[in-house]
């Protein structure tokens, strides 16, 4: 016999001394477990005690709730919001375009195409996809429309609600991202 023959044999022998030896500590581990199992278990903690607190008495039942709409039945907080908004207000029932989802800040100016009055904007989104936008588009969640675009920037103006039940216009720029 040659000397792999043998390391071969000497392995096999050893595997089997080896798997015959556990046949025997199968039955002990075995009972390990099912004493174990028999064992009782540590005692549980006790609940934590509930704090009680006072009762709180609600005492503005009489005031207007501030969720819900101004109604025309208070002609008072109606004559306060018309007076606090300025005749600005979102566009109703206007198809929203694809760029006003993305949040303003989270957008890219990259470059611009065209001279003039003909001139188009690249904008990048969160995704990386670039998108051309020209003067009377949307951007962003606040009805920001593209007023005028430059080779440097882009001027928009957005509506806000002034929380007074109006709206009041912001003039917000996009610079070109110099990166």
């Amino acid at each position: 016999m040659n000397k792999i023959a043998i390391a071969r044999f000497s392995l096999l022998a050893a595997a089997i001394v080896v798997l015959a030896g556990c046949a025997e500590s199968r039955a002990e581990l075995d009972l390990y477990i099912a004493e174990v199992k028999q064992r009782p278990g540590p005692p549980l903690p006790p609940l934590p005690v509930m704090k009680t607190f006072p009762p709180f008495e609600y005492a503005a039942h009489e005031l207007r709730d501030p969720f819900s709409p101004i109604s025309d039945d208070n002609e008072e907080e109606a004559q306060v919001a018309a007076a606090s908004g300025t005749g600005i207000a979102p566009i109703a029932g206007r198809r929203k375009e694809e760029l006003e989802s993305v949040p303003l800040d989270s957008l890219d100016m990259v470059g611009t195409i065209g001279a003039g009055e003909d001139m188009v904007a690249l904008i990048k989104d969160p995704l990386g996809v670039i998108h051309q936008v020209r003067t009377g588009n949307y951007l962003g969640q606040n009805h920001g429309r593209i007023l005028q675009i430059f080779e440097d920037r882009i001027e928009l103006t957005e509506i806000f609600p002034n929380g007074l039940g109006g709206y009041e216009e912001r003039r917000s720029p996009i610079a070109l991202d110099d990166k």
